[in-house]
């Protein structure tokens, strides 16, 4: 289970428990968010995720990626077909794909470039947490885009990927079974590049979920949980708020 770029772990709180009763269960703290350490020299998500595989032994694995977390996800894939049993893409960005300029998305750039953290979060909960804090989540997200804000700035990095290695060019090579899933309150690029990874990825499946924005998880857990396992979980989620009410033991990796 791989975050975004201003969360980390908890992004999963609301649907971690209940997965774990079906399947064994990994989520971590990207370099830089969380509880992991900053990095102190260049790195690449996509290496990191492979040593996560490798500590847990796993031959390959079910990604689940949302944002930044898709993207690496998807990349990780192209370079690592045979690690990646199936995809699900949530909300997720893609490399190459290339956003429009707007007054949102320079004041973003403009608060990443002066490393302010405050700004950062500010414009993370007024434009991707767009249902605000009477939606469910909320709870959860303000504290933890707050807390790793400076995280998105310290670890900001474009994907090491040659322009003509993009992910967005290669769609057609990806042979794992994808799942793509976004709010209908989402940013209108996401809905974007949501249609264009399901034209491009063969047999892609494309699901909107109701009353969600970006932080789908959160907002969202009960119909998420339901695309994940195949069938609803209602022994083991709270459809009020989606908190599971089982029990389990985590699986946790900070690097």
């Amino acid at each position: 289970m791989l975050h975004g770029s201003v969360h980390d772990g908890r992004l999963w709180d609301r649907v971690f428990a209940a997965l774990a009763r079906h399947h064994t269960v990994v989520r971590y703290d990207a370099r830089g968010h969380g509880r992991s350490t900053f990095p102190t020299a260049p790195f690449r998500y996509e290496d990191d995720l492979l040593a996560v595989l490798d500590r847990f032994g796993f031959r390959s694995a079910e990604l689940v990626g949302l944002s930044m977390g898709g993207e690496v996800a998807l990349d990780f894939t192209l370079e690592h077909p045979e690690r990646v049993r199936s995809l699900t893409l949530i909300a997720a960005s893609a490399s190459g794909h290339e956003w429009p300029r707007g007054p949102e998305t320079d004041a973003y750039a403009a608060a990443l470039r002066g490393s302010d953290a405050r700004r950062i979060a500010d414009l993370e909960l007024t434009v991707w947490a767009s249902l605000g804090d009477r939606a469910p989540g909320f709870d959860l997200i303000e504290p933890m885009v707050r807390q790793n804000a400076g995280a998105r700035a310290a670890a900001e990095k474009g994907h090491a990927l040659d322009p003509d290695e993009d992910a967005v060019g290669r769609l057609d090579r990806i042979g794992a079974p994808t799942t793509i899933v976004v709010g209908d309150h989402d940013h209108p690029e996401i809905g974007v590049i949501a249609r264009r990874l399901a034209d491009g990825i063969p047999d892609a499946r494309l699901e909107v979920v109701a009353d969600s924005d970006h932080y789908l998880p959160l907002r969202a857990p009960g119909r998420l949980l339901e695309l994940l396992l195949g069938r609803p979980d209602d022994s083991s989620v709270d459809r009020r708020d989606g908190r599971a009410r089982a029990t389990t033991t985590q699986r946790f990796c900070a690097l």
